[in-house]
């Protein structure tokens, strides 16, 4: 590469004489002499710890004395000394001796040798950064220190109609307004700046690039790389505008498909999950009360909802509470209603109260295990006998509805602990179901964080197409103590922070460093003991087998649905696995799979 520096061994001449401290005349040196001219020739000298060089410019007169001759400072380098100290030490003294590991001399360098590499290197170096400038469509610019304009290319002559020769060798800021020029604040601050969006014109949009230049720590100049973008943009609204119309088609689609299924907004296909949407099914051919458990965020509505869409009637209500958010002052009013008048402040219609809005419906009591002792009281003696009495009435109503409940604490714990009633927990505990939180069903996460992801694009008008391998990576391998909720809330804090659709690690919250994820190793080391009996008969695991192993079957397995799924397909299992095409090539040379 004739570009680069060769290096100290390729400049080495070897036609030298090393006189020692006390030798009078040079001698030694006349086979030298026989074969080379004598200004080939160079004559170093030790004497009192210095080296010294006679220059190939002084004439060497036969038998010569050595103390009478002008010699010159220099100094021994290693042969493996950094090429920076070596050009510092050749502009010091114009020649020095090069050694080996041994410390013998294996040679000299001179100056003139060096100057004539670096101009080789210059002129190559020369003649391809100009053909890079011509050669680019892309709007170029360069400025020295003193902001004069070095460098315009043919691009950045069409983007701003200013001829190469009209602003060559002239400060920028006479063509530009001083706020508007980016290089110019570079060049003062050193900051860099990536991809960053500019609209000069209504009909332009311009995407830019602006780097410091820097030469041993001082800032000399700023180059400034600008690419025309406008008809990405156009595009991009184009494709977001009919995105956007298929969003809402299919959330129509939603609305009219979950009276035929349920579950179709619980998303993901765990086993985990699919044995709980059976239960819920078994659980919705009754009208049994039903207790649903489960951590903060599983999305123990959502069940909920689907068991009531199965058992009731098309119109039957749906009456969702939040127990804890009740203050005990308000909670007959909430749960009754009241007649008008019944106290102060009261809608002078009265209320129906959710019990009566539930009317042939369903209740759900969201974290029923927040309400205190003597609100339980109330609610148990509606459930046994399906009447009450509204705030403020002296009629009794009766109604029929049907009660699911749903509680992140152990009621059973309360029970023992005096905080809940007994015969309350018992009414509601007819049936009981438990949500599997999300890290018991870490494969779900792919499915869900794609779902998402459209979801906050559409709604933030980001087009961000997917979630790269290492980012993904770590919600895999997060615990989620938070659950689908949680997933939920980063997934839109990666979108809104993402720019140009492109989201970084950076961008995730910060407990995702700091949070040990022994948690979710646990999970799944019992997710695997459960799946292995299920999965013997095609993946024989011994029990010797180490957690990285039975994960590497498991992700085996995975694509190897997939592939099934997608007939081979490879793009098309990427994108339903929510990974590159590159990154499931080496599972599978790394899992084995032809």
């Amino acid at each position: 590469m004739k570009h680069l520096l060769p290096g100290i061994e390729p400049l080495l001449r070897h036609t030298f004489v090393i006189l020692e401290e006390g030798t009078h005349e040079i001698v030694g040196s006349a086979h030298l002499l026989d074969q080379h001219k004598a200004q080939d020739v160079m004559y170093f000298y030790h004497k009192s710890g210095q080296l010294y060089y006679l220059p190939a410019s002084i004439p060497l007169p036969s038998n010569a004395s050595v103390d009478h001759l002008s010699w010159m400072k220099t100094k021994s380098l290693p042969h493996t000394v950094p090429f920076d100290i070596f050009m510092r030490e050749i502009e010091a003294f114009g020649v020095v001796l090069i050694t080996d590991e041994s410390g013998l001399a294996i040679g000299y360098v001179a100056g003139n040798d060096v100057l004539h590499e670096v101009y080789q290197a210059y002129k190559y170096v020369k003649v391809y950064f100009d053909s890079v400038l011509e050669t680019t469509e892309e709007s170029i610019a360069i400025i020295d220190e003193q902001a004069t304009t070095i460098v315009w290319t043919h691009g950045a002559e069409q983007m701003f109609s200013i001829k190469k020769e009209e602003i060559i060798g002239k400060p920028i800021f006479d063509f530009f307004p001083y706020e508007n020029l980016n290089t110019l604040r570079t060049l003062k601050t050193g900051e860099r700046l990536h991809r960053l969006k500019s609209q000069p014109r209504n009909d332009v949009v311009l995407l830019l690039n602006v780097n410091p230049i820097e030469l041993d720590g001082n800032i000399i100049g700023a180059v400034s790389v600008d690419t025309d973008i406008s008809n990405e943009v156009r595009l991009y609204q184009e494709l977001f505008d009919s995105t956007k119309k298929i969003e809402d088609l299919r959330n129509e689609v939603i609305r009219l498909d979950a009276s035929h299924n349920p579950f179709y907004s619980i998303k993901g296909k765990s086993r985990a999950i699919m044995k709980t949407i059976d239960l819920c099914k078994k659980i919705a051919s009754t009208n049994a009360t039903c207790l649903i458990h489960g951590e903060s965020g599983v999305g123990k509505e959502l069940f909920a909802k689907a068991i009531h869409v199965m058992r009731e009637k098309q119109d039957a209500p749906f009456i969702a509470i939040n127990c804890g958010a009740i203050p005990p002052t308000l909670f007959e009013s909430e749960f009754f209603g009241y007649e008008k008048g019944a106290f102060s402040g009261a809608n002078q219609k009265g209320s129906k109260g959710k019990i009566g809005l539930a009317q042939n419906g369903t209740l759900f009591l969201d974290e029923v295990g927040e309400l205190t002792l003597d609100m339980q009281v109330k609610l148990l003696r509606v459930l046994q006998e399906k009447k009450y009495y509204p705030v403020g009435g002296s009629k009794e109503v009766e109604v029929d509805f049907r009660v699911i409940a749903a509680t992140n604490r152990n009621l059973q714990e309360m029970v023992d602990k005096g905080e809940f009633r007994e015969d309350l927990y018992y009414r509601l505990h007819v049936i009981s179901l438990t949500i599997p939180p999300l890290r018991e069903r870490m494969e779900d996460i792919l499915e869900i964080t794609k779902l998402f992801l459209y979801e906050f694009s559409i709604r933030y008008n980001r087009f961000v197409k997917e979630i790269p391998d290492g980012v993904m990576d770590k919600l895999v391998s997060y615990h989620w103590p938070g659950n689908v909720r949680e997933l939920r809330n980063v997934i839109e804090r990666l979108v809104v922070f993402s720019t140009d659709g492109k989201i970084l690690e950076e961008h995730l919250p910060l407990d995702f460093e700091n949070v040990a994820c022994q948690d979710a190793k646990k999970h799944l080391e019992r997710t695997i003991a459960d799946n292995r009996k299920d999965d013997e008969s095609e993946f024989p695991l011994p029990t010797a087998n180490t957690l990285q192993r039975e994960l590497d079957l498991y992700e085996k397995k995975l694509i190897l649905q997939a592939l099934s799924l997608e007939g081979g397909n490879k793009l098309s299992v990427a994108k339903r696995m929510g990974i590159s095409r590159s990154t499931l090539y080496y599972k599978m040379h790394k899992l084995g799979i032809e």
